[in-house]
């Protein structure tokens, strides 16, 4: 019998307008995402200030409007004042996060001229595990205020006349995790981030605020550290993170392929502990989400663990380095889904990473090319036609049974509407794996719309893999879908990504 999903949408059932940094990314100074990655100054495409004009042009392809820097766990060590001024008398340092030597050579000053070039801005990150109030208030004086104070003048006194003007900032990094340079008990993390908050929004009462919440749903503390840390800062914070990570160590590809419904219920489960503490207040003000480091993340971990152990204090080593294959591509087009649906409360995202590590874009060792990951192509589809209004999806799709997951459905959807350019367009996977799906969309109330085009990434091997010499998962454009009468019918291929787009004739 032929499986069959159905969806409906309107103009009118909306979910939220979409916010640009949803397609957010990120850049830590771990292995060689800076260093061998946007940086290569004696590479032979690399521009006046040693930034590799290849790896620029990917980036800029993404459409990424905001990029978190500079970590991750190297933040809870980071002395900002040696990534600033001359770079001749800028100190080497040893990074504990990742037991690597960090040169110092890409600092402030460069990172923003490169975010500038690939058309993004900065989500700067704060030291909050080894530093605290004082060390905040001095680094965002430096990057924000106009001139005529200590910092801002050191700011001018380096070249930089007007000021960066960061508009994002996180504070802190997975705080909750052991791991962490400087880890905080909930209470000490609560009132740090709290003061350190009220003391910035003095400063620079424009900014905006991420506090660090839970480092996976899988943490012990888990939604408690929330609730505790959202009732010390729930007034003065603007967005609560949230980090997650999935692979499929397993080999149960039917299994993995659910794990975005994972996604989904941590969403859902930390936007009732924010909406618990906005009760508890009495607050009229909404906890909105900020999603700063999600992907897939497995590969390479073994390796990882031999490296650090065993090589530390290197320069740039080969960290994190995971080589996505064509599920891992159908999972990141999943999560993307999952992300567009939350649309109302997730308003920054950041894929983790950019560029080498856990990356879309990856470079080779020694001075070679620039290529693109498997991942690299549902998040392009994603930031470049899901701009504008995430509509409500009524779907009805078959189920098909997993191992942990019970029954999950063959079809997950979402849908934007660019009010704008009068287009609709709609990201579906089949994550049936065996099965192709027929799925039947009413868009009745789009009057005069046509097919545009149809996008698919397939691959019949789950395991294929892009390379530097062989890009084998790529999408085609293909004639699947057909209008008639206010219904969209789209063929979708057992295991497919899917962007369906329809316009005004």
């Amino acid at each position: 019998m032929k499986r069959e999903a159905k969806m409906t949408l309107d103009r009118e059932f909306q979910i939220a307008r979409i916010d640009p940094r949803i397609y957010g990314s990120f850049v830590e100074h771990l292995g060689r995402a800076v260093y061998d990655g946007i940086y290569q100054p004696d590479h032979e495409l690399a521009d006046e200030m040693g930034f590799r004009r290849d790896v620029t042009e990917l980036v800029r392809e993404l459409g990424i409007p905001i990029i978190r820097y500079p970590g991750g766990n190297f933040v809870s060590n980071f002395y900002w004042e040696d990534s600033v001024g001359p770079k001749a008398q800028r100190p080497r340092r040893l990074d504990l996060a990742w037991k690597s030597l960090e040169t110092n050579q890409v600092g402030l000053h460069e990172f923003q001229h490169w975010a500038g070039s690939a058309g993004a801005d900065i989500m700067m990150a704060l030291n909050l595990g080894t530093r605290g109030i004082q060390d905040a208030l001095n680094l965002l004086e430096y990057c924000n205020h106009p001139g005529g104070t200590k910092y801002s003048d050191l700011r001018i006194s380096h070249g930089q006349k007007e000021p960066y003007g960061f508009k994002t900032w996180c504070l802190g990094n997975e705080m909750d995790g052991p791991w962490q340079i400087g880890h905080k008990t909930m209470e000490e993390y609560g009132r740090l981030a709290e003061e350190t908050a009220k003391a910035m929004k003095l400063l620079d009462p424009s900014i905006e605020l991420v506090v660090c919440g839970s480092s996976h749903q899988g943490m012990p503390t888990f939604p408690i550290w929330e609730e505790h840390v959202l009732d010390h800062t729930y007034e003065e914070a603007d967005y609560l993170s949230l980090h997650s990570y999935y692979g499929n160590a397993s080999g149960d590809s039917n299994d993995f392929l659910a794990k975005s419904n994972d996604m989904d219920e941590f969403i859902r489960m930390v936007i009732a502990a924010c909406d618990y503490v906005k009760a508890k207040k009495r607050s009229r003000k909404t906890m909105y989400l900020s999603f700063d480091e999600w992907n897939v993340w497995y590969h390479s971990k073994v390796a990882d663990e031999e490296l650090t152990e065993k090589h530390p204090w290197q320069q740039a080593p080969p960290l994190l380095e995971d080589i996505y294959n064509f599920e891992d591509a159908l999972l990141t087009g999943l999560m993307l889904i999952v992300l567009l649906r939350n649309a109302d409360r997730v308003k920054v995202a950041c894929l983790a990473q950019l560029i080498n590590v856990i990356a879309p874009i990856m470079t080779e060792r020694n001075g070679g090319g620039a290529w693109r990951q498997t991942i690299f192509y549902p998040f392009m589809h994603a930031s470049r036609y899901g701009r504008g209004i995430s509509l409500m999806p009524v779907l009805h799709s078959p189920l098909h049974e997993t191992s942990k997951h019970g029954a999950v459905t063959d079809v997950e959807a979402a849908a934007v509407y660019n009010d704008e350019q009068e287009e609709l367009t709609i990201f579906a996977v089949n994550r049936n794996l065996e099965e192709e799906v027929t799925l039947r969309t009413d868009i009745r109330s789009f009057e005069g719309y046509k097919i545009k085009e149809h996008w698919v990434l397939e691959h019949e091997d789950l395991k294929a893999e892009n390379s530097l010499e062989c890009e084998k998962v790529r999408p085609i454009r293909v004639n699947r879908s057909r209008l008639e009468d206010g219904y969209v019918e789209s063929g979708l291929r057992a295991a497919s990504w899917n962007v369906i787009r329809v316009g005004k004739e």
